[in-house]
This record gives structure tokens, C-alpha cells and sequence, in this order.
């Protein structure tokens, strides 16, 4: 008999596409004839989705299986909740916006039947603004140099995982992290395929510029050590760059007199600002860094299950998962 897929989707603000959405995985895991749960995460919707998931729990029990958090934590803390709930051999992670197909997930199951850990996707003729394009690309540039694993497309959360990848990340607490990055973390075989991408048609990107902003910044301070190397470095060239500033100063004050360039002062002002602007980037960066470590030392969870429905067992007991979540 083959192995349970689990399909892990977080939802936030989506009751436009919901239904679509339930009745579309549905059809493709019929399609697929081989044991499936489809979990709904609920991220602290706004609108009616947490109530359109509790009744597609009640009505697809077992097939269906909505978890609510109680305030919104973001897509990646609502896809380690989706995870603790999943059963599933294999787990697939997918967006609620419709724009890459449910259709697509019985291709990613294929691959990883052949024996992948982890099946990742790029998204062939984007249907994106251009800043989104622009941002997706920085972020898979920066990824790929820190994680040193060549994959085209990170920003595509329609991805495939072997359930032993999925517990290695439940077993990390920090509060602020990417999921795809973590995961190429604990894979041995990892394989990309293109996957069809359409325009959102109901809804708004749920991703504005300063949240691109913050899913940068998780990017970076949760993974990698390199913005504090890059800022030592930074200081080695801003203190090589004032050392040549002084030795020009001097240099041209004993050719052409004090009155050159003000005597001075502008140049002086210029070589402060410098100054001035590396030491906040450093202090930027330094407090970056500490705020996370006084998240993580506080040991807090990282979300909070309020409820869950549609498991035909054990779906009223109040579980307590260590060190990730707790049910309210």
C-alpha cells in the first residue's frame, strides 16, 4: 500500500479561494488513489476563511483537516504547525492563492517516490509584478550563497518533503525561519522541477514590501553568520578609508596650504558620516542578532493551535506538543 501524503497549506485573508482551493485538492488526491489529508492552517484570518475551514474539517473528516492558531504568526510559523499535525510519509507544502496548481502535486509525489528528500519547484512564466521578480531573485541569490545549495527558485512554497525532514525541523526551535533553507539543512538528495504558475485571480498578495523587507532578514540572521563577517570586513575597509582620507589630508594641506577645501572641514564632515553610517549598519545588525537570541532564550512556543478539526480520532483531546506549539 503506498505511503499517506499529507498537503500542509497555510491560509491567511483567502476566503475567496477557499472553496476553489478544497475542491481542487480534493479532485487531485482522488486522482492520485493513494491515502491523503489536505491540512488547512489558519494563520488568524481576518475574514470568514477560519470559519470555511472548520466546516470543510466537519464535512470531509479525515480528508480534510483544519488546524486554527489564534493570532497570526506568519507562512512559516503556520507551515511548522501544518507539519506537527501531518501523518504523512510524504509532505507537501503548497500557497492557498491558487497560483501554483494543486494539479501539480501528484508530479512532486512522483519524484520523490524515486527516492528524493526533498523535491523542490521553480515557477515557469512567472505571473508576478516585476518587483516581485526583483525581490524573488535577490532572495534566491542571497540563499543559494549561504545555504551553498543551488536551487533556482526558494520564494515557491509548493515543495515536497520525506516525513524524516519534517521531524529534523520540528526538533529546531528558533522562533524566526525559512523553511525551505532549514530543510536543505538535514537533505542528502534534493532534486528541482518546473512547475506552472498562474496569476492570482481572487485576493491581494499577502506580502507587502516591508514584509519582503522582514523575510530578508529572517533569511539572513536565521541561517548564516555572514552579515557579521561582512560587517567586520566593512569595518576593515571603512578604517583603511579614513587612514587614506588622513594621508590625502595631509598631503594636500602640505602642498597647497590650510585653505585648501575649506581647510579641511568638508572633508572632515564626509569622512565622519562615514563613520557615522558604518556604525549603524554594525549596530543594525548586532541588534538584529540579539533580538533573536532574546526570543529564542525565552523559550516561548512558536505558535499557538487553538483548535483542530476533522480528525476522526482524538480530534476533541487537547495536545501538547514539546517545545513547538500548544493547544488552547
Amino acid at each position: 500500500m503506498d505511503s499517506l501524503v499529507s498537503v500542509v497549506i497555510p491560509v491567511y485573508n483567502e476566503e475567496q479561494n477557499l472553496e476553489d482551493l478544497v475542491r481542487r485538492c480534493l479532485a487531485v488526491c482522488s486522482q492520485m488513489k493513494r491515502p491523503c489529508e489536505v491540512i488547512l492552517v489558519d494563520d488568524g484570518s481576518r475574514d470568514k476563511s477560519a470559519t470555511m475551514i472548520l466546516e470543510a474539517g466537519e464535512r470531509h473528516g479525515g480528508k480534510i483537516v483544519g488546524v486554527l492558531l489564534n493570532r497570526n504568526y506568519g507562512q512559516h510559523s503556520a507551515i511548522m504547525a501544518g507539519f506537527s499535525e501531518s501523518r504523512g510519509e510524504i509532505v507537501v507544502t503548497l500557497d492557498a492563492d491558487l497560483q501554483n496548481p494543486p494539479e501539480e502535486i501528484p508530479r512532486l509525489v512522483a519524484k520523490m517516490d524515486e527516492g528524493y528528500d526533498v523535491v523542490a519547484t521553480q515557477r515557469v512564466n512567472r505571473q508576478d509584478s516585476l518587483f516581485r521578480k526583483l525581490a524573488s531573485k535577490l532572495i534566491n541569490r542571497v540563499a543559494q550563497k549561504t545555504t551553498g545549495v543551488k536551487m533556482t527558485d526558494y520564494g515557491c512554497m509548493l515543495r515536497a518533503y520525506r516525513r524524516h525532514i519534517v521531524d529534523a525541523m520540528l526538533q529546531c526551535h528558533e522562533r524566526s525561519t525559512f523553511v525551505p533553507i532549514l530543510a536543505n539543512g538535514f537533505t542528502r538528495n534534493t532534486t528541482e522541477i518546473p512547475v506552472r504558475h498562474s496569476e492570482r485571480t481572487k485576493g491581494k498578495s499577502k506580502y507587502s514590501l516591508w514584509k519582503l523587507i522582514n523575510l530578508q532578514f529572517d533569511l539572513l540572521t536565521s541561517m548564516t553568520m555572514f552579515p557579521l563577517r561582512a560587517l567586520s570586513i566593512l569595518g576593515v575597509a571603512v578604517a583603511v578609508l579614513g587612514i587614506g582620507f588622513g594621508i590625502m589630508l595631509l598631503v594636500m594641506r602640505s602642498v597647497y596650504g590650510p585653505e585648501w577645501a575649506a581647510q579641511g572641514v568638508f572633508t572632515l564632515f564626509s569622512i565622519l558620516f562615514i563613520f557615522i553610517g558604518a556604525q549603524f549598519v554594525g549596530m543594525g545588525l548586532l541588534g538584529e542578532y540579539i533580538g533573536r537570541i532574546y526570543s529564542d532564550v525565552r523559550a516561548r512556543p512558536r505558535y499557538f493551535v487553538q483548535q483542530v478539526v476533522g480528525r476522526e480520532k482524538d480530534k476533541d483531546v487537547p495536545r501538547i506538543k514539546k517545545g513547538s506549539d500548544v493547544t488552547i
